[in-house]
């Protein structure tokens, strides 16, 4: 199974976000085992270095993304996914950027804690928690 990994639940992670640390802690977990393939658009990497650095300094910040993109893959963003994206209009680009490469990846879902962000998704986005329940289901 492929997932791409929105940059809040990347967040939760790095930055120790409760009540959400857990169940992103549990999808890494997932992903090291092999069990899931996780993506995170090379795009948001910058974004998630910004963000995490204010809060925990840029040597920490740049250790634990290393850490991360040892486990989660890096997706390209071309200019092509650009394109694609401004061509759908959404009110968050950054969410029409990560759909389409999601779905150039083929990926089965996006997981996020903002699935209304995703509503006019082909793919289906779901949160942290309910992906884990997929995830567990598909395990039985």
């Amino acid at each position: 199974m492929k997932v791409l990994i929105d940059t809040n639940v990347v967040l939760d992670i790095l930055l120790d976000r409760q009540p959400w640390y857990t169940n992103a802690v549990l999808i890494f977990g997932l992903s090291k085992k092999g069990l899931i393939k996780s993506y995170v658009p090379a795009s948001a990497i910058t974004d998630i270095f910004y963000i995490s650095r204010k809060e925990k300094g840029k040597n920490v910040t740049n250790k634990a993304i290393k850490s991360l993109l040892q486990v989660f893959y890096p997706a390209a963003v071309t200019d092509q996914h650009i394109f694609k994206a401004l061509d759908l209009d959404w009110e968050d680009f950054e969410d029409s950027v990560q759909f389409v490469v999601g779905e150039g990846l083929d990926i089965d879902y996006i997981v996020t804690r903002n699935v209304q962000d995703f509503s006019s998704c082909s793919i289906p986005a779901v949160t942290p928690d309910e992906f884990l329940k997929i995830v567990a289901v598909i395990e039985t």
